[in-house]
């Protein structure tokens, strides 16, 4: 893994930086070959309470997302990994439960990558302004209702965009007000 790590208010120190490098770096245990992705951690720090550690890891056709908050800045790297130790592991578990039903491959976390699935998009819009002020393009890989719901859940947006397996369509599932899920997909 390539590491760029990131302080705002702080110094991000050898022994900050080592630590970053230590906990993230066990992740790698969840694949099967050798992760190669960038890990971008941004660390913040705010009047002198508050430490917010941001951890982002984009692989091949999968992101990775952790946002955590503590006083303790050590603390917060380590709950920031935990999420995404989290994560990876359930996404493994429901992926290969899916893959083990359909018989397909087995080895679906090679390379650091998932195959199949696409990526979130999140764009950040300010308030009572049209300005586009950031813009994302992706290959969407295409994947079913579930899947993509699971992956938005994952990466903690509230709309996925994906191509459906079945339709070959450009769908996308979104969270409601209600806590339940929706589909949009366009006529054919």
């Amino acid at each position: 893994m390539n590491y760029n790590i990131r302080g705002e208010n702080i110094e991000v120190t050898p022994a900050l930086k080592d630590h970053v490098e230590r906990k993230i770096g066990k992740l790698e245990r969840y694949f099967e070959q050798s992760v190669n992705a960038d890990v971008n951690v941004n660390l913040k720090f705010y009047n002198d309470k508050e430490s917010k550690v941001e951890v982002t890891i984009p692989m091949t056709d999968l992101a990775l997302r952790s946002e955590v908050h503590n006083e303790d800045m050590y603390n917060a790297i380590d709950l920031a990994t935990n999420k995404l130790e989290r994560q990876i592991r359930k996404h493994k578990t429901k992926v290969n439960r899916k893959f083990r039903e359909q018989g397909l491959p087995k080895h679906y976390f090679e390379n650091g990558s998932a195959a199949d699935t696409g990526v979130a998009v999140q764009d950040e819009i300010e308030d009572d302004s049209p300005e586009i002020v950031r813009q994302k393009r992706f290959n969407l890989k295409p994947m079913d209702n579930e899947e993509a719901i699971l992956q938005m859940n994952m990466l903690g947006h509230n709309f996925f965009v994906f191509t459906n397996a079945e339709t070959n369509l450009t769908n996308v599932v979104y969270r409601r007000n209600d806590g339940k899920y929706g589909l949009i997909e366009p006529t054919e």
